[in-house]
């Protein structure tokens, strides 16, 4: 596409209430933004692990107009150092995006805006688990949100959302890597319920299998 047919093209795009729910999700995860003129406009770039590429094209379709390329394959190295691959994909840079740069990024690094829990819905709790969530164990019924990224204060006001929106009982964790949130396995078929209806198969994976009911003996 030409420039000037990307430039009427971008006059043309404006974020849906889905796309709203999904991007507040995934900007606590994985997903950030990026600008390249001082903060006109941004850009979102997603990029998951090549396990996850299912996930990542399923964002890439959430997000179709803002897309202009297919999701591409990426050499990369692990905190370790060793070699991995993931799978990414940005989004055109655009004015829509904006608001959710100051508001994720309002002291220069990423944080978590102090209404959050004026934007986070069911979807959006989805999308974050799916694109940073998992099993605490496999035998748990408990799960993690890896939110190392976060500062502390941060955490704890995630930690406080997630309570007063959905009722869950989550506690923040130090590790030796920032501080993870940790939803107890008391509030399993709650945290179920709210995320069921927007999990993707490919990710079902990472959520907890339901409790087995004891078969009464005749």
């Amino acid at each position: 596409m030409h420039s000037r047919a990307i430039e009427e093209h971008k006059q043309s795009l404006a974020l849906t209430e889905v796309q709203r729910q999904v991007l507040v999700g995934i900007l606590l995860g994985d997903a950030c933004l990026e600008t390249c003129n001082g903060g006109r406009t941004y850009r979102v770039k997603v990029e998951q692990s090549a396990r996850h590429e299912a996930y990542v094209r399923h964002l890439h379709a959430v997000f179709g107009p803002w897309v202009l390329s297919t999701p591409r394959p990426r050499s990369c190295k692990a905190s370790n150092g060793s070699e991995c691959s993931s799978w990414v994909f940005n989004t055109v840079s655009h004015g829509a995006f904006r608001f959710y740069a100051q508001q994720f990024y309002a002291g220069g690094r990423k944080s978590v805006p102090e209404l959050i829990h004026h934007w986070l819905t069911p979807r959006g709790l989805s999308y974050w688990f799916m694109d940073d969530g998992s099993l605490k164990s496999s035998q748990s019924k408990g799960v993690i949100l890896n939110t190392h990224c976060f500062g502390q204060q941060d955490v704890e006001r995630l930690a406080r959302c997630l309570w007063d929106l959905f009722d869950l009982q989550v506690t923040p964790r130090r590790q030796s890597d920032g501080v993870q949130l940790f939803v107890s396995g008391r509030s399993f078929e709650t945290f179920s319920e709210v995320i069921d209806p927007y999990v993707i198969a490919e990710m079902r994976y990472k959520v907890p299998l339901a409790r087995r009911t004891p078969v009464p003996k005749e």
